[in-house]
């Protein structure tokens, strides 16, 4: 299911990204300290009374001298249309400025609910300061501090009651993958190559965003669904060329996956939007396929394949568990190998392990590499258990979760990977207190 989209949009310096940062504050605290993972605050994700939802944040730009410019209606209109709720930002200090209504005059046609929040409003006496901002049109203004936290329950409130209701989607046990990367490296002639002659297709079926369709195919007997993200071709008046705009069609398709494949350009070699792009999928536990396109068009020796795999590792060093293919969707060389190695790592991505193999595992792991000691206190542990898959996720029993180390658990995680098959899935480990 797709998450619904909530989008903080506003001038520069009314708190937008404190607000962000806030809402978003526990996922970004709980991401894993897995070095080289490219951070940006775009996009994230939320969760407010058992609802989670992704945001995109609009913050950053910089409006000119003139009333109404390029990047105030850029900003307004990848909120507008990606989003299924916005949060229109507005300064309880500085008052209602041109700006602001400059703003408003774009979301009046957006045809999208509205959520009204003055920010700043720091103390009882400054509640007064939000009465100008009705005029603006959307309803009750509801106060808030960014600072301090205050009035983000109603504000969450208001934002979960204008969620969508999601469509009924059938229910299949299909392997749901799809393609990611930035625009022109080939996704679609990947598409077109997978869904050639030999593939029976099953059905196309409405997608879980506005205007997706789902394309169902049969490969060897196993059934896939292949989530559509042909929307950043389709809407060219909205600055699709945008990175914001590209990345957060790359988030939905990568939330309604179980697999995702993420393409890179084998001529022009790894963007900063890679990383972006790729660093979401990771950090979203999904199954990940490094697909390297093009791989045609280069001139080749007996080294090439080995040092472009180099420089992806590399590159994405957090990926590590990630297979590499080289394919050529032109040409169609190992495309046909595509589909075999989508079902591997997706059976990796949902495999189970018993307590007790996994238990034989960490228990000689320690027998090789013994626990480390802080400040005259030994790590102890003492059990471990799987307590979900998608990603595959264990929880660690142990005397007392500061005395294990991010590199420890990096062993741990090592040693798990050696004895069971887990590749093209991240492993994540939970540090526990035994009590």
């Amino acid at each position: 299911m797709s998450l619904p989209t909530v989008a903080f949009i506003g001038r520069p310096n009314v708190g937008k990204s404190t607000i962000f940062n806030r809402v978003a504050g526990d996922r970004i605290s709980i991401v894993e300290d897995t070095p080289g993972v490219t951070r940006d605050r775009i996009y994230s994700h939320g969760e407010w009374l058992a609802n989670k939802f992704a945001m995109i944040d609009t913050g950053g730009i910089q409006i000119g001298d003139a009333p109404f410019t390029a990047q105030i209606r850029s900003q307004a209109e990848i909120a507008i249309e990606e989003a299924d709720v916005i949060v229109f930002i507005v300064d309880g200090k500085a008052g209602l400025t041109a700006d602001d209504e400059t703003v408003a005059q774009i979301l009046y046609r957006s045809d999208k609910p509205i959520v009204l929040a003055v920010n700043k409003v720091d103390n009882p006496e400054s509640r007064n300061n939000i009465f100008d901002f009705y005029s603006l049109g959307f309803g009750d203004p509801i106060p808030i501090s960014g600072v301090h936290g205050l009035g983000l329950g109603d504000l969450l409130d208001k934002v979960i009651e204008n969620f969508p209701v999601e469509d009924e989607v059938e229910e299949n046990d299909d392997i749901r993958f799809s393609l990611i990367g930035r625009p022109n490296v080939g996704k679609s002639s990947i598409v077109n190559a997978l869904l050639g002659e030999d593939r029976v297709i099953v059905s196309d079926i409405a997608g879980t965003t506005r205007d997706a369709i789902d394309t169902r195919f049969e490969s060897d007997g196993t059934k896939f669904t292949m989530v559509d993200t042909a929307g950043i071709r389709k809407r060219g008046k909205v600055y699709e060329n945008t990175e914001k705009y590209s990345v957060m069609r790359a988030m939905k398709a990568i939330d309604q996956s179980d697999v995702s494949l993420f393409v890179i350009n084998a001529e022009e070699g790894i963007r900063e939007q890679d990383k972006r792009v790729a660093g979401y999928a990771h950090e979203a536990g999904k199954a990940v396929i490094i697909v390297v396109n093009k791989w045609d068009t280069l001139k080749k020796d007996n080294h090439t394949q080995t040092d472009f795999e180099n420089f992806i590792r590399n590159g994405f060093k957090y990926l590590d568990y990630a297979p590499i293919i080289f394919i050529s969707a032109k040409t169609g060389q190992r495309v046909e190998q595509l589909p075999a190695l989508i079902k591997r790592v997706n059976e990796n991505h949902k495999r189970r392990v018993q307590s007790s193999a996994l238990n034989d595992v960490i228990m000689d792991a320690i027998s090789i590499h013994p626990t480390p000691t802080v400040n005259s206190k030994r790590l102890r542990v003492y059990y471990a258990t799987q307590v979900a898959v998608g990603p595959p996720t264990f929880i660690v029993f142990v005397n007392d979760p500061e005395l294990m180390h991010f590199s420890y658990q990096r062993f741990l995680e090592n040693q798990i990977r050696e004895h069971f098959d887990f590749s093209g899935t991240p492993v994540r480990i939970i540090k526990r207190n035994r009590k």
